[in-house]
């Protein structure tokens, strides 16, 4: 009988040591799976083109170039693709500015978003964009969120450029009225 409790006990030890190296190869795994997921991430974060401007040529173009002109802070390019028929068009790029600047809750500088066009219905000298924007709001670990809407550019053909006379937002509609914003 005292052979057979050894015998117990050694094989008791052995499946123990099994269930260790078991254990210890699935860890392994593990890590080495988080490991590659970080360095995937890290490869397609640094390979992604970043966002430029697109050729004037189009009206989408247009409309994402003025989008991401102000984005960037650069008004004097944003206030170019104005169609210069504005009843309140901004002769300069101070008056732009004032518009930007006079009507915040028009243009959300102070929020972080991304645009993506949605869809372009056009005809020979008018162009009707539908943008899909998404706003980031952070407020901490549980509590960050996004949401989405949508809002049209409207753009005219003018000496074979397009520009743009409307939008449901990042427009001043005092540019809309003869005496421009006050």
């Amino acid at each position: 009988m005292i052979t057979s409790r050894n015998d117990e006990t050694i094989s008791n030890e052995t499946s123990d040591g099994n269930a260790k190296r078991n254990v210890d190869k699935f860890l392994l795994a593990i890590v080495i799976g988080a490991i590659i997921l970080v360095i995937i991430v890290f490869i397609v974060t640094l390979t992604r083109p970043e966002q430029d401007f697109l050729p004037d040529n189009t009206p989408e173009g247009v409309a994402h170039n003025y989008l991401f002109a102000l984005g960037k802070g650069d008004y004097q390019r944003a206030h170019g693709y104005l169609s210069p028929d504005l009843k309140g068009y901004p002769e300069n790029s101070d008056e732009f500015i004032k518009g930007v600047e006079d009507y915040p809750y028009s243009f959300e500088q102070d929020r972080v978003t991304s645009h993506q066009i949605e869809s372009v219905n056009s005809t020979e000298n008018t162009a009707i964009i539908n943008i899909r924007e998404t706003t980031f709001n952070e407020g901490g670990i549980f509590g960050s969120n996004e949401y989405s809407r949508t809002f049209k550019i409207h753009l005219s053909l003018e000496n074979g450029d397009w520009n743009i006379f409307d939008s449901g937002k990042y427009f001043a509609r005092c540019w809309q009225h003869e005496d421009g914003c006050p």
